[in-house]
């Protein structure tokens, strides 16, 4: 059963509170003179308690909402400016909310706590009229949050129970992560590749988990012990670290798939820091295709996808919402798996030279 929207504390919740006039409220919050400095203390205080907040635009003051809808990202800042994948997420939403006039609140914090206060604050200040959300996770208290407050909002990436389940007023647009991991691990099978790593990004989003999952199904259903995962904060510097120590193994993989672009050209780099030969030594895959994907020597096999069309989606469905239509949960497009230059057959062993064999007639002779 759906929760009642928790409603805004208002001036007259103040004044009820405080015991005094709405007019006093509003001198004391404004600073304004004509009241004591005893009434201007109490009364915020009692709207520190409410948990009231200024309204930021005046159309909210009439309650006709800010035209405004927000998107926070609860990821480290310094892996945002060079992944392509959520500049062009963003081009994507602002191309539809466009159309309506509406604006773009965009903000970066550091974890999901922060993530949610921000939601909490942008309520009660009437900031927003709905959210796009990114990263679900498992265990998501996102939605429930967004239900209590009666924010509309859509997921970005699938999320069990979201668009079709008690979250009335959130729906939920996804991709098949599964099915995507499913075809790069069959095109490197299908290359002969048996000793494949994943460097994975954050371990905590439900994405990654579905990749990891996905990976592992595939290599049990092809009895392949030798593939792993290794997750990251899908930075470059921690998608290099993690590729140094795979190659540096006493088995090194034969191919290794990226969970983005960016670190997909470190790992390239570091391959050639290595004088690993790409693709006649390793190869490599990239989940998000993007310009640095096809511009790199030699061009990376990725996984490809409209992530603009994507954004533009999400926010269609957010906008259906606002104007008052039902959550959905829709399946996006199917990326599909873009072969390039940087993936080929691994190398054949080499063959044992007669003399190197304890029992060989060469060995025998001497």
């Amino acid at each position: 059963m759906r929760r009642t929207p928790a409603r805004r504390p208002t001036m007259k919740d103040i004044a009820r509170r405080a015991g005094v006039s709405e007019s006093a409220v509003s001198f004391a919050l404004n600073d304004r003179p004509g009241v004591s400095a005893a009434t201007r203390d109490r009364v915020r205080r009692v709207a520190e308690e409410l948990g009231w907040q200024p309204s930021t635009a005046a159309r909210a003051l009439s309650g006709e909402g800010s035209a405004t809808v927000g998107l926070v990202l609860a990821r480290p800042a310094r892996t945002l400016g060079v992944e392509s994948f959520f500049l062009q997420l963003v081009s994507g939403v602002q191309e539809a909310l466009a159309v309506r006039r509406l604006g773009l609140l965009f903000q970066v914090v550091e974890d999901l706590d922060a993530e949610c206060a921000v939601y909490r604050r942008w309520w009660a200040e009437r900031r927003v009229d709905g959210l796009l959300v990114v990263d679900p996770r498992d265990d998501d208290p996102r939605p429930a949050l967004l239900d209590g407050l009666g924010l509309p909002a859509v997921v970005i990436g699938a999320l069990d129970g979201v668009g079709e389940g008690p979250h009335g007023a959130i729906s939920n647009l996804w991709a098949d992560d599964t099915g995507g991991m499913a075809s790069i691990v069959g095109h490197l099978y299908d290359l002969g590749h048996r000793r494949i790593v994943h460097i994975a990004g954050l371990p905590e989003l439900a994405h990654t988990r579905r990749r990891i999952d996905s990976l592992r199904t595939e290599a049990d259903r092809r009895a392949l012990p030798d593939v792993v995962s290794v997750t990251t904060d899908y930075s470059d510097a921690q998608g290099a670290a993690a590729t140094r120590r795979v190659l540096a193994a006493a088995h090194p993989p034969t191919a290794i798939v990226y969970d983005n672009d960016v670190m997909a050209v470190a790992g390239l780099a570091v391959a050639a820091e290595r004088d690993v030969s790409v693709p006649r030594q390793l190869s490599i895959v990239a989940w998000d295709d993007s310009v640095l994907c096809r511009n790199t020597h030699p061009a990376l096999t990725a996984l490809a996808r409209d992530t603009a069309g994507f954004g533009r989606r999400a926010a269609e469905q957010l906008i259906a919402l606002l104007d008052g239509g039902p959550a959905r949960r829709v399946r996006d497009v199917a990326p599909r798996l873009a072969a390039r230059k940087s993936t080929a057959p691994p190398p054949l062993p080499h063959p044992a030279r007669p003399e190197d064999v304890p029992d060989s007639p060469a060995r025998r002779s001497e």
